[in-house]
């Protein structure tokens, strides 16, 4: 993650901002939106997206929702990703909306599900998802036919709450309205805000949101595993000078991912005019990863002298952690 992340700082630039694109056919008032790979596409967002198509789209009613998920490729597979309801599990895509995840509780009072988010509506189609889980309250993966949708059905819902009638269904279809006709939603979050989320919540998903983006900027669009790889590992031997390593997937969830402390150690350097987004501990600024029988910890100790020490810990054994190492660390930093 601290490597993809780097990448893309240096592609995109610290104060990129994902962009949204969105435009209204005149002759049948059906609305498209193009997913760029914006990985906080949250509710807050969406909303704020309503708002904007409504003034300057001067959207009255609208039939049809489309949305437009060509940026990627039709063919994504996030190598180490499991089939489980987890949000770790997330699927990625051009046009997702709150991760592709729903967090929902039960409300014993009324007797059915609601919503765990204030900002976000617990729609009635997932409710079949929701009783399939056994669970009464949580954080849950969609199904990917269901997340596809999920944006636009969102969209529809904040439409109407606005007064706006939708008439028609939300389906995918290919943007087609010229370019010089369509409009442009950009982010709220700068690329370092994402990448503080990211390593905060040790987000798969935004990780391979992010790398899939690096690939179709570096290679243009559509997006694959293989052109953000190949920019990942281009950014990684060009400007690090990294040789003998081998990335499957922007997060760490592949087991086939393999870098060395001594390589870690060149990624903490670079990384260093960013400590400041990673978790901290006293004076231990962070990011840990696990996999089983994998333990890992890199960051920078912060010595008496106000001094940042840089360390990696990679543990390759079962039930074994590094707090030991850790510590022994934390008493030779001055």
């Amino acid at each position: 993650k601290l490597l993809t992340s780097l990448a893309a700082i240096h592609t995109l630039g610290a104060n990129y901002h994902f962009e949204t694109l969105y435009a209204l056919d005149p002759d049948s008032n059906d609305l498209y939106i193009k997913g760029k790979a914006d990985p906080l596409l949250i509710s807050e967002e969406i909303r704020r997206l309503c708002d904007q198509m409504i003034k300057t789209l001067q959207i009255r009613q609208v039939r049809h929702i489309f949305l437009d998920q060509t940026y990627f490729s039709d063919a994504v597979t996030v190598p180490g990703k499991g089939r489980s309801r987890n949000p770790y599990d997330a699927s990625i895509g051009a046009l997702c909306a709150n991760f592709n995840t729903i967090a929902f509780k039960l409300d014993r009072t009324k007797n059915r599900f609601v919503s765990a988010e204030d900002q976000t509506p617990l729609l009635p189609v997932f409710e079949p998802v929701i009783v399939s889980t056994g669970l009464n309250q949580g954080r849950i993966v969609l199904p990917q036919e269901m997340s596809r949708l999920y944006p636009g059905w969102l969209i529809q819902y904040f439409l109407e709450q606005s007064g706006i009638s939708v008439s028609g269904n939300v389906a995918e279809k290919i943007m087609t309205i010229p370019e010089k006709e369509r409009q442009t939603f950009f982010s709220s979050f700068t690329l370092i805000q994402v990448i503080e989320k990211l390593l905060a919540y040790s987000s798969n998903y935004i990780a391979n949101q992010l790398l899939m983006t690096l690939g179709a900027e570096t290679y243009h669009a559509p997006a694959t595993m293989e052109k953000g790889l190949d920019a990942l590992t281009a950014y990684a031997v060009s400007h690090l000078w990294l040789s003998d390593f081998t990335i499957r997937e922007g997060s760490g969830l592949s087991r086939d991912n393999r870098i060395t402390p001594e390589q870690m150690l060149v990624v903490l350097m670079e990384f260093l005019p960013y400590v400041s987004v990673l978790k901290h501990d006293g004076n231990d600024h962070y990011k840990t990863g696990t996999l089983s029988g994998v333990r890992t910890r890199a960051g920078y100790l912060q010595g008496s002298n106000l001094r940042l020490y840089p360390y990696v810990i990679i543990v390759n054994k079962k039930d074994t952690g590094y707090d030991a190492i850790l510590n022994a660390l934390k008493q030779r930093i001055p």
